[in-house]
């Protein structure tokens, strides 16, 4: 039988086996955060934004204007064709920005290019959206050959219309609210800066605090 000091130097060695096996395994705990594992490239879905007002009226911008673009397309012959072409090019085009612009929200990747005012920049794209589908879908359900892609395309525009003008209304909110806010912020740094520079000049108001 062993004594107290076998098993000692038996639990000793065993555990200094242990870290040594630990040490030199391949499977190595990592403390890096499960948030930063997370995506591909360091790009993350945003899926509060997805959820989220500005998030649902981009999909279904996208919907709507890939809807329209497709209806009009399946369009085989068209008499006059000025309004076919001029309903083919606004779809298309609101497809493509919105897409982008929703690409780019919903993977965070405007705040890697802080340069670019998005709010405005999003005004813009929902502004002349409203405006150019409203006319498109205008001209062409007066110009149309009663067909049944015509019609889907007219119907499907005059939607995609009223979607971009809900997210014009809040796009002008939040380009207003940010105003607000950097107009609030320069006037506290001018405040401070006029203050600390009254400090300097006035060293009485230095004793008195001190």
């Amino acid at each position: 039988m062993r004594n107290g000091d076998d098993l000692e130097g038996f639990d000793g060695e065993a555990s200094s086996a242990s870290m040594i096996s630990a040490a030199s395994s391949p499977y190595q705990p990592t403390t890096e955060p499960v948030s930063q594992r997370r995506g591909l490239g360091g790009l993350r879905c945003d899926l509060d934004y997805l959820r989220g007002t500005l998030g649902r009226l981009k999909l279904a911008e996208v919907l709507l204007a890939l809807t329209a673009f497709i209806c009009i397309e399946t369009i085989m012959e068209c008499s006059p064709c000025e309004g076919l072409y001029f309903f083919e090019f606004v779809s298309c085009s609101a497809l493509v920005v919105t897409g982008a612009l929703l690409l780019l929200f919903s993977l965070n990747l405007h705040t890697r290019i802080p340069q670019i005012n998005w709010n405005l920049t999003d005004l813009v794209n929902t502004g002349l959206s409203t405006f150019f589908f409203f006319i498109a879908s205008v001209v062409l359900a007066a110009l149309n050959h009663k067909t049944g892609a015509e019609i889907a395309a007219v119907v499907f525009g005059f939607l995609a219309t009223a979607v971009f003008a809900v997210n014009a209304a809040v796009a002008v909110q939040r380009w207003r609210l940010s105003r607000r806010q950097q107009s609030r912020q320069s006037s506290d740094y001018i405040r401070a800066r006029s203050e600390s520079r009254e400090v300097v000049h006035r060293p009485e108001i230095q004793r008195l605090d001190a």
